[in-house]
């Protein structure tokens, strides 16, 4: 497939129309969750690794929230705080989430970027799974997790090995899913959501990041059942 810059990324007007045509609960759940990362933030000490954490927070649920009303800024917001988000996860030792950021920068981000046929309509492409395809994911997950838990015992050490291999793989699942655009991935996003939460938490009460990611994947949550209740969201409506 021709790879091609989508270029209308350097126009604010793209931007403008971007946040165009989202529900009306999206907007609210945008607003309240902006307040609530600069909030969590402005709360506690202040240092370089905490406004780059808030910046991510902002631009990674802002992106979630696209992903949900079907918008490809979600490719460039995507991009910038997955980079971000990695640079946390190495700090904080979460090497498995490393791993998981790379995969929506190689899953998502990209292809958006620079795959023309993302152009088209998404919610045109929307489709459901089988029983050939859930064993597939089934397969693919444990093989995944495997590697990952793994790599965060034997070449990396990580303090928190399983919770960071199993919630790496679940997202890394669910990116793979969305790239395919099986509305079945939001099964994995709550889930992922969950862990990520309980992940977080952990890394935060052993004192290896602040709590605004671990508030971030709350809000990330809240997205995720509103892709299931929202009627004007396309995914399962």
């Amino acid at each position: 497939m021709k790879l091609q810059l989508n270029t209308d990324i350097f126009r604010l007007k793209w931007y403008i129309n971007q946040l165009r045509g989202w529900s009306f609960k999206t907007y609210m759940l945008l607003m309240l969750g902006i307040g609530i990362i600069i909030g969590t933030t402005i709360s506690s000490p202040l240092n370089i690794l905490a406004v780059i954490t808030m910046i991510a927070a902002i631009m990674g649920f802002t992106c979630t929230l696209a992903i949900t009303n079907a918008k490809q800024i979600n490719g460039i917001l995507g991009l910038l705080s997955a980079i971000i988000y990695i640079i946390i996860s190495i700090y904080a030792r979460n090497y498995a989430n490393i791993v998981l950021q790379a995969s929506y920068i190689i899953l998502l981000d990209l292809p958006v970027l620079l795959l023309p046929v993302w152009k088209q309509e998404t919610e045109k492409s929307i489709r459901g799974m089988g029983l050939l395809q859930w064993l597939l994911t089934a397969i693919f997950f444990a093989i995944v997790t495997s590697m990952l838990y793994y790599m965060d015992t034997q070449i990396f050490i990580s303090p928190r090995p399983w919770i960071d291999a199993t919630a790496g793989a679940i997202g890394i699942t669910g990116s793979l899913l969305c790239t395919m655009r099986f509305r079945e991935q939001y099964y994995f996003w709550t889930i992922q959501g969950i862990m990520s939460i309980i992940l977080w938490g952990v890394t935060a009460f052993q004192g290896d990041a602040n709590l605004t990611l671990f508030i971030t994947y709350i809000l990330y949550l809240s997205n995720d059942l509103l892709a299931f209740t929202d009627k004007h969201i396309h995914w399962f409506h």
